[in-house]
């Protein structure tokens, strides 16, 4: 199926060219190059100029950017990153030097793209793809930090053949898209390699398939807990060990989890294989470590009833989420806000939760992939807390902060569309 580009398309606002990227293509995910490909070509894109890095993996890949990104500005680079989906506002997907894209050059940028794209049809992803390299290229961007969209192989962001690959983690997820078995997920999410590469890979652990991608093209492989290491100290400063740097003392990620030392690490690794001879400058790392921020992951807000905000919407990250929230008990309940896309396996991320709530709000969230509160519990297994429907994220915040008491805490987790919203609806974002 193909929709011709209209005559007279200019004048449209933002909020109207997003509405009509939504409509153009029969399909919200379409996997495949050829028809970004083309439309790349015309727009004499896709490659970026200086140095590139593409990150994916089930989980971990937006941390992971956002570190790279942040430890690449401080080094003094110009930093184009993307990454989606976003929480609040469509602008946070497409950063410059950590600014959010300005709204005339994002309508401009899809102007130009869409004078380019002919009888092609493009998703929202691909429109968001193509502005970001439109937006990277005119602002002369030296290093340039793409978080994968779905998958890898088939995904927008891989028009680009990136100098440096991280894949972080390998997970059950998108497995109408992917395939149902991790070996096929692997080969998926590997399809971002190229011959010869610097690829860092955020687990030992991994898909025989990804393994055999990379003996096939002869990647110079880093692995996290073999190549490189790092050790965590009780006050939460950490020691980075690779084979070309060793860095003792770096202050903890302003990210919080665990698994944010993880994500640092590779990030630092890639950022080594990025900069090539220039060495590393710690106070950069430091300053990197200290100010970047990533709201919505495993985000605590303390206070008599503490709220901890946390976009898992898979069986990885929840299994993550819970170790986390049993790492900081509370003596009170746990009150969960929930919310779901379609596409994902609710049974398989309440089931990790479930021993740690005691009252759950299901919300409806918005959007053509949404559940609605009651479809969200009929996919529910059986739980052991109770529960209440809640028409959307805003009222089932409303409801669990009323029934919170001192002790208690709120737990806001499912997806970036819970998270986004409820952060706005307690005034957080």
């Amino acid at each position: 199926m193909s929709s011709a580009a209209p005559h007279g398309f200019g004048g449209r606002t933002l909020d109207e060219w997003l509405a009509y990227q939504e409509q153009i293509h029969p399909q919200s995910v379409d996997l495949g190059l050829e028809r970004v490909r083309a439309v790349a070509a015309r727009l004499g894109l896709p490659q970026p100029g200086g140095r590139t890095a593409i990150v994916g993996g089930t989980n971990g890949k937006g941390s992971t950017a956002t570190f790279l990104a942040a430890f690449a500005q401080a080094h003094g680079e110009r930093v184009g990153l993307f990454t989606s989906p976003h929480l609040l506002r469509y602008q946070e997907r497409i950063r410059i030097d950590g600014a959010q894209a300005q709204d005339a050059l994002l309508v401009d940028a899809f102007e130009q793209i869409e004078a380019a794209r002919g009888s092609e049809t493009l998703t929202f992803f691909e429109f968001n793809t193509l502005a970001a390299l439109l937006l990277f290229r005119a602002a002369a961007v030296e290093t340039t930090v793409l978080e994968v969209g779905l998958g890898g192989r088939l995904d927008a962001t891989n028009l680009v053949a990136a100098d440096v690959a991280v894949l972080c983690s390998v997970g059950m997820d998108h497995c109408d898209w992917l395939g149902d078995t991790l070996e096929a997920i692997g080969a998926e999410k590997a399809g971002i390699f190229r011959p010869g590469q610097v690829v860092v890979l955020g687990a030992e652990s991994m898909p025989s398939t990804v393994g055999a991608v990379l003996t096939r093209l002869a990647c110079k492989v880093q692995v996290a807990g073999v190549d490189f290491h790092w050790h965590v100290h009780a006050d939460g400063r950490w020691n980075l060990h690779t084979g070309s740097l060793n860095l003792a003392g770096l202050p903890a990620p302003a990210v919080p989890g665990a698994i944010q030392y993880c994500n640092a690490a590779c990030a630092l690794v890639a950022l080594i294989g990025l900069r090539g001879p220039r060495p590393v400058n710690r106070a950069a790392v430091d300053s990197a470590l200290r100010n970047v921020r990533l709201p919505g992951r495993l985000q605590f807000i303390p206070g008599e009833v503490e709220w901890v905000f946390d976009v898992a919407h898979n069986e990885p990250a929840a299994a993550v989420l819970a170790r986390e929230l049993r790492a900081r008990p509370r003596r009170g309940r746990t009150i969960a806000v929930f919310g779901m896309l379609a596409d994902k396996d609710v049974a398989a991320v309440a089931a990790q939760l479930d021993a740690l709530i005691d009252h759950w709000f299901l919300c409806a969230l918005q959007g053509p992939r949404a559940l609605n509160a009651e479809q969200l519990q009929l996919r529910l297994n059986s739980i052991h807390g109770s529960v209440e429907l809640c028409r959307d994220v805003k009222s089932a915040c409303a409801a669990a902060a009323s029934l919170a008491r001192p002790g208690d805490r709120v737990l806001v987790c499912g997806s970036f569309h819970t998270v986004g919203p409820a952060l706005q609806a307690r005034g957080l974002y």
